[in-house]
């Protein structure tokens, strides 16, 4: 029977390439869409693709050649938009061992399920001299978190950047800027919410039935008020498209958790994470 080599050979040869020309078309394809200036687009997911995925949890993505600066006008002003704050890693500082100890902060799991991210956070940023300042002005600013802790215990926060006003140094926004700042950290719990003894600050008891406070050592356990705590925050741009204007990076925040209305002592919590951001003039 005659070899069929002769005729796979020149067969092979004919089509090399059109195999060429469609594997330099499959590299384009797959080059224009990691090059685009978000690799997550949560816009053009429908409602099906996103509930009950987490990805409306995640924050927008820059590719890793998103290394641009965006030079800012001291006589222009600013605004800073579709702020997102996605929390990675939340740690709660612990009681030391003994007093010779500092106190360390513990890693905890997150136990709310995909919503712990802040979204649609904006606010103005202005340039003076060579100082940069962002002032918070509202968006979905706020979350309530809890993070359960190895030994068992559960810790609630309201992870926030309420009234955040960050400055930093820089005439640009680049891979460089870093801004940080005071902000707001609301009660946990609002007016009209009981403990299980009937307990509130609006309504209720301001007492549980049958037990009446005998002096201020208890008075400060069971009488309910509205606390605010005070946090931290840093920004960290790591990826800047000079084209769109958007910007990716880390930030970092410490602030206090619940305190049970004022009936109980607060700890400190870190949260830390992904950043998420679009600069545009005003």
């Amino acid at each position: 029977m005659p070899s069929s080599e002769p005729f796979l050979r020149p067969l092979s040869m004919r089509f090399r390439p059109l195999l060429a020309v469609v594997l330099a078309l499959c590299l384009s394809l797959v080059t224009a869409c990691s090059g685009g200036a978000r690799a997550v687009d949560r816009g053009s997911l429908t409602y099906d693709q996103i509930v009950n995925t987490g990805r409306a949890n995640d924050c927008p993505t820059l590719p890793d050649s998103a290394r641009g600066t965006i030079p800012l006008e001291a006589s222009a002003s600013y605004r800073l938009k579709e702020i997102c704050l996605h929390p990675a890693e939340v740690f709660v500082k612990g009681e030391p061992a003994n007093k010779r100890q500092e106190a360390q902060f513990v890693p905890g799991k997150i136990l709310t399920r995909y919503t712990s991210s802040l979204d649609q956070v904006f606010g103005e940023l202005k340039l003076d001299g060579d100082t940069l300042t962002f002032t918070e002005l509202g968006g979905i600013d706020f979350q309530p978190i809890t993070v359960l802790l190895p030994g068992g215990e559960e810790v609630p926060f309201t992870f926030s950047s309420k009234e955040l006003v960050a400055t930093g140094t820089g005439t640009a926004l680049s891979t460089s800027t870093d801004i940080s700042g005071d902000y707001r950290a609301p009660s946990y719990r609002t007016s009209n919410f009981l403990d299980p003894k009937g307990r509130g600050l609006t309504t209720g008891y301001s007492s549980a039935v049958g037990l009446v406070p005998a002096g201020d050592e208890f008075t400060d356990e069971t009488v309910k008020r509205y606390v605010d705590g005070t946090g931290t925050m840093n920004f960290s741009i790591t990826k800047v498209d000079a084209k769109t204007g958007e910007f990716t990076g880390v930030f970092t925040a410490i602030q206090p958790s619940d305190t049970d209305m004022g009936t109980k002592k607060a700890v400190d919590v870190k949260i830390t994470g992904e950043l998420y951001g679009r600069l545009e003039k005003a």
